[in-house]
């Protein structure tokens, strides 16, 4: 916890320089950031090192299936206005990302580390921090992350008896149930879009019912606390009562969700919603998310959906139909082998739209689309896609690594 930092130990010191000698390395051999490999060999060499860089940080995590990235910046720039922040901005967010991240803000005062859902309850341990927003959990790559379920249980009980504040979405079963083990909860009315994951109730398997906003188990009684903070509209409603305006330029409702749990976590710092509010303005686009960019010359909003629930908040907030749309989709490690998500999507909601194909499981994709019964044209690149599509923006949705190919084909 910040406050008790000592020294680094000549080992400690030894591992972080090594950490960034492999980075400096695997960047200048085109590789990437270098942070994964840099943290890997870091902690090689000690293997406590991310508790170390974490003692003089006051911590917050932020864990969730969607929105982990962008909630992570806007708490950043929140906290900004309190002391300097070192953050994974990047979205590495395992544990030789994180350890990296750190390994670059020995002078600062906060942490703002985004984390992997499987691996929370490890990273807590070892940074003790003082807040944790959980913001959802839905179905994920299928092939890496146990089912949604069994990932609430491991936040439950890793959570247990935290000393952290946790800043956890009301709306959601599942993290309510993962959150519940905790002695300090803030509960956010952020909003549940995507709930084909949460039918069941996580305490006891019965059926949730659902009128309206609420939610209940009608056999074990487990039911939605009642929140001290909600978005509503364009305004987050404080435990006072005050209604803040949200100042953003990230688009949709996904993103103000986002506001609002992030402004809950500015307070248990001490920074005013209005002031932390007014900071998240500055944030245009996240590791390249909702960028516009010009290409071939024509304008293309770069968006990542990553699984149903991204699919389902992104279709909401593209520009209405003619606009042309390209989707994306590969299935590489990062991303999951198992494509059979592609069928939870609610890909009827493109119709009217002029749809193009790409990516290596293109041909999966027109599978799904084919079946959703709209009309859509497969192309072999970015380029073929774009000089085909009809006038307009163009939004081009991408899952994860589909999206890095975009990036770097475009110049982005």
């Amino acid at each position: 916890m910040a406050g008790n930092s000592e020294p680094l130990s000549p080992r400690a010191k030894l591992a972080v320089t090594a950490g960034k000698a492999a980075a400096a390395v695997s960047r200048a051999a085109g590789r990437g950031s270098g942070s994964v490999i840099g943290g890997r060999v870091a902690l090689k060499l000690d293997p406590d090192l991310l508790g170390r860089l974490a003692q003089h940080l006051d911590v917050v995590l932020v864990s969730a299936t969607n929105g982990k990235t962008t909630t992570t910046r806007l708490i950043a720039e929140a906290l900004r206005a309190s002391g300097p922040v070192v953050s994974n901005a990047l979205g590495a967010n395992m544990p030789a990302g994180i350890t990296s991240a750190l390994a670059g803000g020995t002078e600062s005062k906060y942490g703002v580390i985004e984390v992997d859902e499987k691996y929370l309850a490890g990273v807590a341990r070892d940074t003790e921090p003082k807040a944790i927003a959980l913001l959802n959990l839905s179905r994920d790559q299928l092939d890496r992350a146990a089912e949604t379920r069994m990932l609430a249980e491991k936040w439950r009980e890793g959570l247990a008896g935290t000393k952290a504040v946790v800043v956890a979405n009301a709306d959601d079963p599942l993290v309510v149930w993962a959150a519940s083990s905790s002695p300090n909860v803030v509960w956010v009315a952020a909003g549940q879009e995507w709930k084909d994951d949460a039918w069941s109730c996580p305490a006891c398997g019965g059926v949730m019912q659902r009128p309206g906003d609420d939610w209940f188990c009608g056999e074990c009684g487990f039911r939605r606390p009642a929140p001290t903070w909600a978005l509503s509209g364009d305004h987050v409603l404080d435990p006072h009562g005050s209604a803040w305006p949200i100042h953003l330029q990230l688009p949709g409702r996904a993103n103000k969700a986002n506001a609002a749990s992030s402004a809950a976590v500015a307070a248990v710092f001490g920074v005013p919603p209005q002031v932390a509010l007014e900071r998240m303005y500055q944030v245009q686009a996240v590791a390249g998310r909702y960028d516009v960019v010009s290409f071939l010359g024509r304008d293309v909003r770069l968006l990542l959906a990553k699984n149903p629930a991204g699919w389902l908040e992104t279709f909401s907030l593209i520009d209405q139909p003619p606009t042309p749309v390209i989707l994306s989709v590969n299935a590489r490690g990062a991303d999951g082998t198992d494509t059979s998500w592609l069928w939870d999507v609610d890909y009827p909601r493109l119709a009217g739209h002029p749809i193009f194909v790409i990516g290596d499981r293109r041909l999966d994709l027109a599978v799904r689309l084919e079946v959703a019964g709209l009309d859509f044209r497969v192309c072999d690149t970015i380029d073929e896609a774009v000089q085909a599509a009809p006038p307009g923006r163009i939004e081009l949705i991408a899952n994860y690594t589909a999206f890095q190919d975009v990036r770097r084909r475009v110049g982005n």
